[in-house]
């Protein structure tokens, strides 16, 4: 029995199929979103680039990018065949591409739920690539005559006041590193002397950090030097100033807001899927619509149209029993393929 069964005339076909066109235009234009909601992200990452450890995160802008186009390509041809079924003669020449097309489709909407997911799931992978991309990158940050790590510390002040965040995981992270290049410390004096003697790798290390570290909505000027010794400063105490310097990790800013961006991305995707798949079972109805009607010469005779010509247990069933009659017929052909030349031995 035909899952879904429904009967048309000619006037419900006629309005199945003109809503079923407009409906894969809105789908052309979403899968333009979906492209453009990839470019936009990969974009995002390419900016940040220097600053995490690898390339995997471009997998997910990479696929949506594909999506979008793959999206536009098989709406616009899925909108020539609506088009083409209002008039049944024009229709008949692809009465054999539909069923491959909507199995494409099927294959299409899968992957683009699959896609929407990996967009949910990013927030993990990201979390890992910061965490060792920023702290390598923190400690190029002094590197401004190196080539090719000249940009380095740029790249961190401008992020650090962009995201109002400080260090990896916070501003502590500067207190384990030389950030100031070697080029401007004084070594003869007894000062620098003592810092870098009494560290077994030989770094200038001190309870300090970079400007773009500090709060501009702080009541007073920015302490970034020996911030852990509260007689160094009047009326001070680190513990309690909250507004001197950004207290946030950078890893938890940038992961929250590329979290956030991957999310709103991913229910926009499965929005597109719902979209797709809609499209999808309005094309299968105009199919068996137009293949049942009673009379093929009179396109005004009534036809039924069905989203399965069986339930789903016996489509399963039969999909399956096909699968297997593949693999025996394969089996069958390498045995025979076999068998001349053990004879020949």
């Amino acid at each position: 029995m035909a899952l879904l069964k429904v009967k048309f005339d000619l006037k419900k076909r006629v309005k199945l199929a003109q809503g079923l066109w407009l409906m894969y235009w809105f789908a052309v234009m979403a899968g333009v979103l979906v492209f453009s909601m990839g470019l936009f992200f990969k974009i995002e990452l390419r900016k940040r680039s220097e600053i995490m450890d690898n390339n995997e995160s471009h997998f997910v802008p990479n696929l949506l990018i594909a999506m979008g186009l793959l999206a536009c390509g098989l709406n616009i041809f899925g909108g020539k065949i609506c088009y083409d079924s209002l008039d049944p003669t024009k229709f008949a020449k692809w009465k054999s591409v539909v069923k491959p097309f909507l199995i494409t489709c099927f294959i299409f909407n899968v992957l683009l739920f699959i896609t929407a997911l990996l967009c949910f799931s990013l927030r993990l992978a990201l979390q890992f690539t910061l965490a060792e991309g920023l702290k390598n990158s923190m400690k190029f940050y002094k590197d401004t005559d190196t080539p090719g790590r000249c940009f380095m510390k740029k790249t961190l002040d401008m992020m650090q006041m962009e995201f109002r965040c400080c260090g990896n995981n916070n501003y502590r992270d500067w207190f384990e590193i030389q950030w100031v290049s070697n080029r401007y410390l004084d070594f003869s004096a007894k000062q620098v002397k003592d810092r870098i003697h009494s560290n077994v790798d030989g770094q200038y290390l001190m309870d300090g950090v970079p400007f773009s570290c500090c709060n501009p909505s702080s009541p007073r000027p920015c302490i970034q030097y020996q911030m852990t010794n509260n007689s160094a400063h009047y009326s001070y105490d680190h513990y309690t100033e909250e507004l001197n310097i950004w207290k946030r990790g950078c890893r938890d800013a940038l992961v929250s807001y590329y979290g956030g961006l991957m999310n709103t991305i991913g229910a926009l995707v499965l929005l597109v899927t719902v979209l797709e798949v809609g499209v999808m079972v309005g094309l299968q109805y105009v199919n068996t619509s137009l293949a049942t009607l009673v009379n093929p010469e009179d396109p005004e005779s009534e036809s039924e149209g069905w989203l399965l010509e069986k339930s789903v247990k016996e489509t399963f069933t039969t999909i399956m029993g096909k699968m297997k009659a593949m693999g025996k017929s394969n089996q069958i052909e390498e045995g025979g393929a076999e068998q001349p030349a053990a004879t020949a031995s």
